[in-house]
């Protein structure tokens, strides 16, 4: 039996040499070339039975190749591999038909796989002709890491499909703009994008929020009032911070997802529900279901594609483009023109970002507008950064851990990494009461858990009076946990 034919083009040599050996050894004939017009010449011909191809050549873009191809062979799967690694690479890879779409530099036991896969994928079921509406050449998300490339392959992959989608990130990570990515990029692409901030909305207000109310619903209600679900209607609903719904609206919207539809507040007339689902939290959702204050049900109907997006301190090789970014936006916005030095950068890779990309982002701003000089030292962002955490600068000496952190110390970092998004004047009036329930709720939480639901043991434990105890169920909303009262 004759082994598969491999075509490769790439105008970089040492790669076509690496490819054609790895491929060789793995059994593959391999044909490779440094230009479009040879591979579309064998494509003409008939010859090959996969087609690798890099996205910048000398006489065509790798890309344009794809639909023309298509065209003449239609089963002929195409793996695009380009250095530039944008989530717009890799949306457009998808858009005009490639199997798939692997960021330079590559492992070369990856790409073995998807060569792999694609040979051994059936045929493509004819679909009818459609243009779809090209990526704009504009860069929602920024990063050229490993982990981001996984992002916007997984982004890729989802424009053609109409799935539910759950994005775990900490706070200031961009969990919005994934999900707009998600919109944008989309079959739903057309219709309204509504976002909606579970932790932002009073809870007694969280369900007439989302599924609208009927005049004379509840006290107050003058008029019929329409939700998210029905504004967001053919396109895509986003629920940010989900881990922050109670328990009523979870179970109203875990039917919405199961059933279709949904009845406003005081209503009796279902409404059906031509609406996709992105939500996002910064909560632990799994340890959230053990501690009985989120439906497990709930949780596997909205975890259909996992996305978690990670945090600044793990991607530090994205620190550059994304300052670079903030500041050409923040010239755009009208603050003066800077530039970064390279002991600027290095501060800036080594600082933790305990606030992640938004950190970054009003830091950039920050400097543009004050520093008075056209090029940004390290000196000057130390010394920003200083304000921020003068305990954690950049090349200062680590603490020795001695066991787990304190929670005071933990609890500093969250403040601290809050403020410090908030320097615009933004922040919320309720800060201390937001942090004590940050800190009771899930301390009242996990020792109900532990007791099985004994508010007697629980309130020994926690040296409260057991009717204390009961208000402060009551007042933060914690689900009870089946058990002994």
């Amino acid at each position: 039996m004759t082994p598969p034919t491999v075509l490769i083009a790439d105008d970089d040599r040492s790669i076509r040499t690496v490819l054609t050996q790895a491929l060789g050894r793995s059994g593959y004939q391999v044909r490779s070339t440094s230009n479009a017009a040879t591979l579309w010449r064998w494509v003409e011909d008939g010859e090959g039975d996969l087609v690798i191809t890099d996205v910048v050549m000398p006489d065509e873009n790798g890309l344009d190749l794809i639909p023309r191809i298509k065209r003449v062979r239609p089963d002929l799967r195409v793996v695009v591999m380009s250095a530039q690694s944008t989530l717009i690479t890799a949306v457009k890879a998808a858009q005009r038909g490639a199997f798939e779409y692997l960021p330079k530099p590559f492992d070369l036991k990856e790409l073995l796989a998807v060569v792999g896969r694609a040979l051994a994928a059936p045929a493509p079921e004819p679909v009818a002709a459609e243009t779809p509406r090209e990526a704009e050449e504009r860069l929602p998300l920024i990063g050229r890491s490993p982990a981001m490339q996984e992002i916007y392959r997984t982004i890729a992959r989802l424009t053609t499909a109409d799935l539910t989608v759950m994005i775990n990130g900490e706070s200031g990570t961009g969990k919005e703009l994934v999900a707009r990515a998600l919109h944008d990029y989309g079959r739903r692409r057309g219709g309204p994008f509504i976002a909606i901030n579970m932790a932002a909305i009073p809870r007694e207000l969280i369900e007439s929020e989302l599924f609208g109310h009927e005049r004379g619903a509840f006290t107050g209600a003058m008029n019929r009032n329409v939700g998210r679900f029905e504004q967001a209607n053919g396109g895509t609903l986003f629920l940010d911070e989900i881990g922050d719904m109670p328990p009523e609206a979870q179970t109203r919207l875990l039917r919405v997802l199961q059933e279709g539809e949904f009845t406003t507040v005081g209503g009796r007339q279902p409404v059906r529900a031509n609406v996709r689902i992105i939500a996002a939290t910064h909560r632990d959702l799994r340890a959230a279901i053990r501690a009985g204050a989120f439906r497990e049900d709930l949780f596997y109907r909205l975890n259909v594609v996992p996305i978690r997006l990670p945090p600044l301190r793990e991607r530090t090789e994205d620190v550059p483009d994304l300052a670079r970014h903030f500041l050409e936006r923040a010239r755009a916005d009208g603050l003066p023109t800077k530039s970064l030095d390279a002991g600027a950068m290095e501060a800036l890779r080594a600082w933790r970002w305990p606030g992640n990309v938004r950190e970054l982002e009003n830091l950039m701003r920050r400097l543009a507008a004050l520093c008075p000089d056209e090029v940004i030292t390290a000196e000057t962002v130390r010394a920003e950064l200083a304000e921020a955490e003068p305990m954690a600068l950049p090349g200062a000496p680590a603490a020795v851990a001695e066991g787990p952190e304190p929670l005071s110390a933990a609890v500093e970092r969250h403040i601290r990494a809050f403020l410090a998004a908030h320097r615009d004047g933004m922040a919320p009036s309720d800060i201390y009461d937001r942090v004590l329930a940050e800190v009771e709720r899930p301390l009242i939480q996990l020792t109900l858990a532990a007791t099985r639901g004994n508010q007697i043991k629980a309130a020994a434990m926690l040296g409260l009076n057991r009717n204390t105890l009961r208000k402060k169920i009551r007042d933060l909303d914690i689900p009870v946990v089946r058990g002994i009262a």
